[in-house]
């Protein structure tokens, strides 16, 4: 069987859409279509009005460069909650080159070659946004068990399931993929 991907929103609301990889989004304060691009990534939307309204943010609005990344990673995580891999990993790409420290752009992008079933690419991305530390973690460890089951590796993956169940007991996606794992002890 598959590994089924979801997509959530980030800072911290889940919304799930068969098809596309856990997501996470960040906060930009203030107001303005920056402030109104990062409402709709944290509420779950993915319609092409929200996706403008963040291109607007990036093209008008002076944003100081974290508020910039940040808007980046918005935008990318609408676009990924549409199946667009490529266009939102070219927004991911922008985020990590004004803000390398923005786990979150690291970890969308492995998000985005696990949509892409390109798993091998997606576990040094989401690795290397774990290490910076991310606001969702669970989502991460939930995207790297997508990732190591699809390279075939289950123990890696449950491993994976485990720790994202861990991390954030309330939230289902975790628990039913773990469901299809069973433990033969030798």
């Amino acid at each position: 069987m598959s590994p089924r991907i979801l997509i959530g929103a980030a800072l911290l609301v889940t919304a799930t859409l068969a098809g596309g990889p856990a997501s996470a989004s960040t906060l930009v304060l203030g107001g303005g279509a920056a402030k109104d691009c990062s409402t709709a990534a944290i509420d779950g939307r993915a319609d092409q009005k929200s996706v403008l309204t963040c291109t607007i943010a990036l093209e008008t609005e002076t944003l100081n460069f974290r508020d910039r990344a940040r808007t980046y990673v918005n935008r990318g995580v609408l676009q990924l909650r549409q199946r667009d891999f490529a266009t939102a990993r070219e927004d991911f790409d922008a985020a990590s080159k004004i803000d390398p420290d923005l786990g979150e752009a690291w970890v969308n992008r492995g998000a985005t070659f696990v949509g892409e079933e390109r798993y091998s690419d997606a576990l040094g991305e989401i690795d290397k946004g774990l290490a910076l530390g991310v606001k969702d973690p669970e989502k991460a460890w939930f995207n790297r068990g997508l990732a190591n089951e699809g390279l075939g590796d289950l123990k890696s993956a449950y491993q994976d399931y485990s720790k994202a169940a861990e991390l954030d007991p309330a939230w289902d996606a975790p628990k039913k993929e773990l469901m299809r794992f069973s433990i033969k002890r030798p």
